[in-house]
């Protein structure tokens, strides 16, 4: 089982990747929980690059995440996979299609195609967006922001309108979740959707 996690900046999607992968250890599963970018030490490079580096066009960015997303899926998910392991990955291509398709103006279309190209079109089984005002989600933040992070509340309402663009787009694959409950409230909801994939 291949699950995904999506949401804008502190929206608490990386608490209920974890959340998940030590649910699904207890239930005896072999699990692989990943993050993007990063996964391997080139994507961890592009990873670096991406949030710390200097600015850079918006091609360029997307480009640099498909590379780190194409490495890391024939290096470590799809070999995961293949050992029948379930892989919980903090952000795939969603956050392409969300932060460079449609906040930066590429094109929703464009960079889930280059996406799915480089991955010879893996989908995870099930998404999980985190819904969550990006206002409130930058209250929660601390004071060390990324490059990506760094962007003004109208590029991450921008992020937020594409997260729930996709989920009306594909609910078979995208559950949409409210973030603004506790997150042990979220974890069991998430739960019974996985629950039904076991």
């Amino acid at each position: 089982m291949f699950v995904s996690f999506e949401g804008v900046d502190w929206s608490g999607k990386s608490t209920q990747a974890r959340l998940l992968a030590d649910w699904l250890r207890d239930q005896g599963r072999a699990v692989l929980a990943t993050r993007e970018p990063g996964g391997t030490p080139l994507a961890e490079g592009v990873r670096n690059l991406v949030l710390h580096g200097h600015d850079m066009s918006s091609w360029a960015e997307a480009a640099l995440y498909a590379a780190a997303r194409a490495d890391h899926v024939a290096s470590v998910i799809r070999p995961a996979l293949a050992r029948g392991e379930d892989v919980v990955c903090d952000r795939y291509l969603d956050s392409s299609v969300a932060y460079q398709g449609v906040a930066r103006g590429l094109g929703l279309e464009r960079v889930r195609d280059l996406s799915l190209l480089v991955t010879d079109g893996l989908l995870p089984d099930r998404t999980f967006v985190v819904l969550l005002d990006p206002a409130v989600a930058r209250a929660r933040s601390g004071d060390d922001h990324d490059r990506i992070e760094r962007e003004g509340d109208e590029f991450m309402r921008r992020v937020d309108a594409a997260y729930r663009q996709l989920a009306r787009a594909e609910p078979d694959r995208i559950v949409a979740c409210d973030g603004a409950r506790p997150p042990d409230e979220i974890a069991e909801e998430i739960r019974e959707h996985v629950r039904a994939l076991l």
